[in-house]
């Protein structure tokens, strides 16, 4: 689906969608518990539903029971028997890299699948866990399979490698026999990702110590997960898009927003603020990478010069999202220059133009923030692209006054 906007400053008030990253941990948390959970203000979103796939794979079920109100039973302590699972991950990261070491202790392992880039982005960290490890895998034809058994012991990651190499592994070894540690190899990256987990970890009964000191590590004891009652929060990955609407000029105002929340990409706030302030800045990605795309639009239209550092973990996003965040605004007549980890965008003005979405759901929707700023109307290419984090944004943006036409 291509669109095409006429440029249009947005106003009134909007609520974010249910926090993507949330939901994952607890629809897996809800299905490794014994008993019954209810997980509420769920986004039927493809990564979800791909996560809901996943779990329903390796013995769990779910039935919504009102609109965005999931009901999990869970598989407890039962382990399963026969052929490996086959998991279907779509295109989500979050799901693969969540899933292999659970399916392992669980299941003995799996056969995963996925489409788009997923099955092309770096598993290299549990490749060389699963080496030391004596347990097979082999990937061919976008197929990863894994088998064997993970074992109670000491599991070595580097910090700076994606937080859900650490996350899948705290979701797995609670459910093993003995005590394990993870120990981080460098200082800890995306930590506030990693305490997202435990909080789930911890809703969910289970108790893993987070290190306190350099050099320490990661504590998780066996442990049975238990059922629970919670609701996703509002998620501020996506409430960023609104707040570069702001900073692009739109009276738009972001509500159901939790200050307390354990969610890093809360961050967006004080960054809005120094982006709305002249002058050169640097900005350091390495523990938000997620908020590129909107921090970077919000960059093209200040007076200054922004440096987004620490990001190369951003090309093996849904796109090469350094590349792609700098082809979106430089065919919107900005400036932008990448590096091998870093973005470079010089403020100014945005004439307008053709997008392409590169399939990548968060290339898409800073285009269309973007288009409320421009001189001239804005095409977007694969605009479709909006349903893998955030299935009502077209309709959103309309509410909120924005002049969307399909093509």
């Amino acid at each position: 689906m291509d669109v095409r906007i006429t440029p249009k400053r947005l106003s009134g008030t909007v609520t974010p969608p249910p926090s993507k990253s949330q939901a994952h941990r607890l629809l897996i948390a809800a299905a490794l518990a014994g008993g019954v959970s209810t997980v509420r203000g769920v986004a039927m979103s493809q990564d979800v539903e791909a996560t809901l796939r996943c779990l329903t794979a390796l013995g769990g079920r779910w039935r919504e029971t009102a609109p965005g109100v999931l009901e999990i039973s869970g598989i407890g302590g039962r382990r399963l028997s026969g052929d490996l699972p086959r998991l279907d991950c779509g295109e989500s990261g979050s799901t693969l890299r969540f899933f292999l070491p659970i399916a392992l202790a669980v299941a003995g392992g799996g056969v995963f699948t996925g489409r788009g880039r997923l099955m092309e982005r770096p598993q290299g960290p549990y490749f060389d866990l699963f080496r030391e490890k004596d347990i097979f895998f082999a990937q061919k034809d976008g197929v990863l399979t894994v088998r064997g058994q993970l074992t109670p012991g000491e599991y070595r990651l580097p910090g700076n490698v994606s937080s859900q190499f650490f996350t899948g592994l705290l979701f797995a070894l609670p459910l093993l026999d003995g005590p394990s540690t993870i120990v981080p190899t460098t200082a800890v990256e995306s930590r506030d990702y990693i305490r997202m987990t435990l909080d789930a970890l911890t809703g969910a009964g289970v108790t893993a110590q987070e290190p306190q000191a350099p050099g320490s590590a990661f504590r998780v004891s066996p442990a049975a997960y238990r059922p629970f009652d919670r609701t996703v929060e509002a998620d501020w990955s996506q409430a960023a898009f609104w707040y570069a609407a702001i900073a692009l000029g739109s009276r738009v105002e972001p509500e159901g927003l939790n200050a307390f929340s354990v969610q890093g990409d809360m961050a967006v706030v004080p960054h809005f603020l120094r982006l709305t302030h002249p002058g050169d800045l640097d900005i350091d990605l390495s523990g938000i990478p997620d908020l590129l795309p909107p921090l970077a639009v919000m960059a093209a239209v200040r007076s200054g010069t922004t440096r987004f550092v620490h990001a190369a973990r951003l090309r093996m996003k849904e796109s090469d999202r350094l590349e792609t965040t700098a082809a979106m605004l430089s065919a919107l007549g900005a400036s932008a220059q990448t590096g091998p980890d870093f973005l470079t965008v010089t403020g100014g003005s945005l004439a307008g133009g053709t997008v392409d979405g590169a399939n990548d759901h968060r290339i898409v929707m800073a285009a269309a923030i973007a288009a409320t700023a421009c001189a001239g109307p804005v095409t977007i290419r694969g605009a479709e692209a909006v349903r893998k984090s955030y299935p009502d944004f077209w309709e959103v943006y309309q509410s909120l006054g924005g002049d969307v036409h399909v093509l």
